[in-house]
């Protein structure tokens, strides 16, 4: 086993096109404050894209918006490794090799197939194996820490199963990673209410334009208080919204108004759209310093590239040696 003194931190995003609220603060806000703690690697999951994206135009359209986006939010990439999954093949071979110990129904039981399935996606191989794939993300890394949802652990626990696996069969060949779950990420909800999703369409996007940016906010969901009456913060979107860009202080006041009444959903949404729109301003002019360079995304994708291959070659080299393959 390779002795890491560096905490390594492994996370992936889907290129699933334009990025929006729920994305920033579900995944991104997290991953880009922990290339801090250790040495980090987030890739773009190309990869897993390909279960449900047929076009290979939009697949690439996405793949670099996606690391556009990443970077504009904050990504360093002299402090962490950002590539595309597909540019480290050999997570595909050690795909097969982890299938070939997964049982059945362990697959059988990820929530996630379930899901996709309900959603009306075909149930394909790709997508019944897809907890193999994500497996092999995380441990051909060497990983230690793996920033999930709630919603997504048990792929950790899938991981940490097949790993041990494979340690028992063939020796000590992986690290068990620990799911790192940040308790203040929370279920951001879109315009209806529910969780936002551009499947749902009640996303609002992190660099939309101004214009249709204020009329999705205008747009989100309230019941029928008059303006006069008090009305319930915490069973409030734009309340609850609201609280992921303002102070400690701001949220109060919006608190007490709501309690006090006199104020219609109409004001308190545009003070969200303005609070948000600040938010994200120092982003959006990072974005347009970013593809102002025309060579930028792809030096920092291959320079990730090279860095992960690096480190994928280390382990697959051990993997390799202990199931008999060298």
């Amino acid at each position: 086993m390779a002795d890491n003194k560096r905490m390594r931190i492994l996370s992936g995003i889907q290129p699933s096109g334009v990025l929006h609220v729920g994305n920033y603060f579900g995944m991104m806000k997290q991953a880009i404050a922990l290339q801090n703690e250790g040495e980090a690697f987030y890739f773009i999951a190309d990869y897993h894209a390909l279960t449900s994206v047929r076009d290979p135009d939009v697949l690439r359209e996405n793949v670099r918006r996606v690391a556009v986006d990443f970077l504009a939010a904050g990504l360093d990439p002299e402090r962490a490794a950002l590539f595309k999954h597909s540019d480290v093949p050999q997570v595909t071979e050690l795909t097969w090799i982890l299938s070939t110990v997964a049982p059945m129904g362990l697959l059988e039981r990820a929530h996630s197939y379930k899901d996709k399935l309900a959603r009306g996606l075909a149930p394909t191989v790709g997508l019944f194996s897809y907890p193999v794939l994500m497996a092999a993300d995380i441990l051909i890394y060497d990983s230690d820490v793996v920033p999930v949802g709630k919603d997504q652990k048990q792929h950790i626990e899938m991981t940490r199963d097949l790993a041990g696996k494979m340690n028992e069969q063939f020796g000590q060949i992986f690290k068990l990673p620990e799911p790192r779950i940040n308790p203040e990420t929370q279920v951001v909800p879109g315009l209806d209410g529910q969780k936002m999703s551009k499947s749902y369409g009640n996303n609002i996007d992190i660099f939309g334009e101004e214009k249709e940016t204020r009329k999705r906010v205008m747009s989100i969901v309230t019941d029928s208080t008059p303006v006069e009456a008090p009305k319930d913060a915490t069973k409030s979107t734009i309340f609850q919204l609201y609280s992921l860009f303002a102070s400690k202080n701001e949220i109060e006041s919006m608190r007490e108004r709501f309690k006090k009444g006199g104020t219609g959903y109409g004001d308190f949404k545009k003070e969200l759209f303005e609070k948000l729109w600040e938010y994200f301003s120092p982003m959006r002019k990072r974005r347009k310093e970013i593809l102002a360079d025309k060579l930028y995304i792809d030096n920092v994708l291959v320079r990730g590239a090279k860095h992960a291959n690096e480190i994928a070659d280390d382990v697959m080299s051990r993997v390799r040696a202990a199931v008999g393959l060298r």
